[in-house]
């Protein structure tokens, strides 16, 4: 995000900022639309990926922790793409499928980390290095 800092709404950070037709993002404050191309439910934002923890089980918007739910990787399921989110609250780690208008760019980015920064030396790799 370039260094801005996110958007907050201090009046209740649990819930998303419900429009008619969509919602606030809480993270990065731009409007989202509820219809989004290659899902029945839209349930993160396009742009930054991120979503709240409102739900326990998919859909039954149980959860009161209210966590800004943070993209940390991306799989494949099912020939899909999936997004995995961990809330910044609890910790929670939820998987969802991603949208046709979601950010490529962020997504790919998602996609290339772990080669970009792996979880190990990379000279270990090396044959003669043992």
């Amino acid at each position: 995000m370039n260094g801005e800092k996110p958007f907050r709404d201090k009046t209740n950070k649990s819930k998303k900022k419900s429009l008619e037709n969509g919602f606030v993002c809480l993270y990065c404050g731009r409007v989202v639309s509820n219809e989004a191309p290659g899902t029945r439910h839209r349930n993160h934002c396009p742009w930054c990926l991120r979503s709240v923890h409102v739900d326990a089980d998919t859909g039954d918007r149980s959860s009161s922790c209210g966590g800004i739910m943070e993209p940390i990787a991306v799989s494949v399921r099912n020939g899909e793409w999936i997004l995995i989110h961990r809330c910044t609250g609890c910790g929670t780690l939820k998987a969802n499928r991603i949208a046709g208008d979601d950010n490529e760019l962020a997504l790919l980015s998602l996609a290339v980390r772990p080669v970009a920064h792996p979880p190990f030396p990379l000279d270990r790799l090396s044959p003669g290095n043992e």
